[in-house]
């Protein structure tokens, strides 16, 4: 068991016999085949398509939080159930990782118990992560490797901000409890070494972001590593959450901004990719 500075992750228990081992095996699957697995098999599946078009990946775009109907309130309503039904495989996974007597958030470090270290540590992980990932955007949409990534729309209302901010906190919430709080539990008890469990979460994560690029894939497979070794140092998932929503947040809501100017980088490309799954969370 890992003892750094607050905790670390607590190491759960191997699955029992071989009928354990299955039923856990089969659980894993079935949860992926619901969320980010689904997700990263049509993330693959859009890069490739992309890849045979014609047009080059640089001139293709792709829309993360798309408008969902012309009218604006039921704009609204779309986005805001699109957001909570991803929540509720999120709270799904939770209650799998629930066990008798242990309190499954506490023991994620899904809690506020530390909120203040916590904070500090989000700010210093999406820093880290947040800087560099912004210059491999860049030479990646230069060298045509990434197709150009629409965050939000360029004509936002004030009413759309709150559903952004929603987004990134889906998208936060989605992908580290399940790429790190439940796969590191789940692939642990079935006899995975740490750093097979990172590497191979860390390579799930960059197929869940390839209908963006090459440049995607290998940017988010840096940030799993460093987010499954923060994970595994650390014991608590809460401050990875908050980095990744801190950084879909600006992602987002300063998307406008950012393709005013830097037009070449970030604006709209002229031919829309296909979407890598209905609804695309980051």
């Amino acid at each position: 068991m890992n003892a750094p500075f607050d905790g670390g992750f607590v190491e759960p228990p191997l699955a029992g016999g071989r009928s354990a081992r299955t039923r856990l095996r089969w659980e894993i699957g079935l949860v992926l085949a619901v969320s980010v697995g689904q997700s990263a098999l049509y993330s693959v599946l859009s890069l490739v398509r992309a890849s045979l078009r014609t047009t080059p990946l640089s001139q293709q775009q792709t829309q993360l939080n798309p408008t969902r109907d012309a009218e604006a309130i039921w704009d609204v309503v779309y986005r805001f159930l699109n957001i909570a039904f991803s929540l509720a495989i999120v709270a799904l996974v939770v209650y799998l990782l629930w066990e008798p007597g242990a309190n499954a958030l506490r023991r994620i470090g899904l809690d506020f118990r530390r909120f203040g270290s916590d904070l500090g540590r989000a700010a210093l992980v999406a820093a880290v992560i947040g800087i560099p990932g912004l210059g491999l955007y860049a030479v990646s949409r230069i060298l045509g490797l990434n197709i150009a990534v629409v965050a939000s729309p360029l004509d936002t209302a004030w009413w759309v901000v709150p559903l952004l901010v929603l987004s990134a906190l889906r998208a936060g919430l989605t992908e580290e409890v399940i790429f790190l709080a439940y796969l590191f539990d789940r692939l642990r008890r079935l006899g995975w070494s740490w750093w097979s469990i990172i590497v191979a979460t860390a390579a799930l994560r960059g197929a869940y972001h390839a209908y963006q690029g090459f440049g995607a894939i290998v940017g988010n497979f840096v940030m799993g590593v460093v987010f499954g070794w923060c994970y595994r140092r650390w014991g608590r998932i809460l401050p990875l959450v908050i980095a990744h929503t801190l950084l879909d947040v600006v992602a987002f809501v300063g998307y406008p901004l950012a393709a005013a100017l830097w037009p070449a980088v970030f604006a709209p490309a002229s031919t829309p990719s296909p979407s890598p799954t209905p609804s695309p969370t980051s």
